[in-house]
């Protein structure tokens, strides 16, 4: 028994670790999950928070999976991470029956989870805790609580700096499909075998009080202008396999609206796109810029924020992109790619780039 607790206790615990180490490398990517989550409850308010919300959380989650494997303090961190898989497991069963959010987030972008996979592990893990917390008078330790203290503090002190650090330096593992060496163009291809979702566009009408649903191949004999249109949505009758194009929202535009995106992957220079969600007088932008128009001929500004790009940033080559695509290709606001045709050669954050 007290072998069969300690393997149980050590998986457990390093897999709260791994999974917090995971996320903490990119603590902006479980910031955006969170916003999706609250933005589907109808709590927008709280997504000014998401990002102090999941530093805490990474740390929580690597700091009670050390205290488990240390056996200090022993019963309290079971009910600690009895608390967390709870909360988990609701998120992820969330996801899984609602339908609502394609993946929770469990290991980030590195390892992807369905919202099924992501259940059963939960589910797993709960009842893993329950065991261990059955069992924890069964379980000794010989730790002094000064040391067992200062290995706490020591690590979270560790893991709250790395995050910090990721924050301005760019994730130290890159794993979004906007990573040095990748040809965009290649990563918006849908791959071979992919079969999508058969959906349906299903309208709402309604007549006499009542709440009629058709689709636009079965429409009643005796529709007429007594329906009064509601809504519409789109139902999936089949689903797909899954597989994706890894990019699929990679769209730039001038200005003046036109889609740039295929003539900038012709060119036949390295050139240099800078992206930034917004365009304000916070970032050293005379400094960025005069260092890059050095090195390079072409040097584009990519950002959603139009006014502030035009108003600060006249002079420059200004395009266009959706937030949702920046917040993905670069964590750190601005990026620097530096790019040869539809490849990315360099990948560096504003700190990065101006230490040089």
């Amino acid at each position: 028994m007290q072998q069969f607790l300690k393997v149980l206790r050590w998986s457990v615990g390093l897999l709260f670790i791994f999974s917090g180490l995971i996320k903490a490398n990119d603590p902006l990517g479980l910031s955006y999950k969170m916003q999706e989550f609250f933005d589907v409850w109808g709590i927008p308010f709280l997504q000014d928070y998401t990002l102090g919300f999941a530093i805490v959380m990474n740390v929580l989650e690597i700091i009670t999976g050390l205290a488990l494997i240390i056996k200090f303090p022993y019963k309290q961190t079971l009910w600690l991470l009895l608390g967390l898989i709870i909360f988990f497991t609701f998120l992820t069963g969330y996801a899984l029956f609602s339908g609502k959010i394609k993946t929770c987030g469990c290991f980030g972008d590195c390892i992807p989870l369905t919202p099924k996979t992501s259940f059963i592990k939960d589910i797993v893990l709960f009842v893993s805790i329950v065991i261990l917390l059955f069992n924890h008078k069964k379980v000794k330790t010989n730790l002094h609580p000064a040391l067992g203290i200062f290995i706490l503090l020591l690590f979270t002190a560790g893991v709250g700096y790395g995050q910090f650090y990721v924050l301005k330096q760019l994730p130290i593992i890159d794993c979004l499909p906007y990573k040095v060496g990748n040809d965009i163009g290649e990563k918006m291809k849908t791959p071979k075998g992919a079969v999508p979702d058969s959906v349906s566009i299903q309208m709402e009408f309604e007549k006499e009080g009542k709440s009629y649903f058709f689709d636009a191949n079965n429409f009643p004999e005796n529709f007429d202008s007594t329906y009064v249109y509601k809504s519409r949505k789109e139902v999936v009758v089949q689903k797909g396999n899954g597989l994706k194009a890894a990019i699929d929202d990679f769209a730039i535009n001038t200005l003046s609206n036109i889609d740039t995106t295929e003539a900038l992957f012709k060119t036949e220079i390295p050139y240099v796109l800078v992206f930034t969600g917004k365009v304000d007088e916070t970032t050293p932008w005379e400094n960025l810029l005069n260092q890059l128009h050095k090195k390079y001929k072409l040097v584009y500004i990519v950002t959603s924020d139009k006014a502030g790009a035009t108003r600060l940033l006249s002079k420059e080559n200004i395009l266009i992109g959706d937030i949702t695509m920046i917040k993905t290709a670069a964590r750190v606001w601005p990026t620097v790619f530096v790019m040869n045709s539809a490849t990315i050669v360099q990948k560096q954050s504003l700190e990065n780039y101006l230490s040089k």
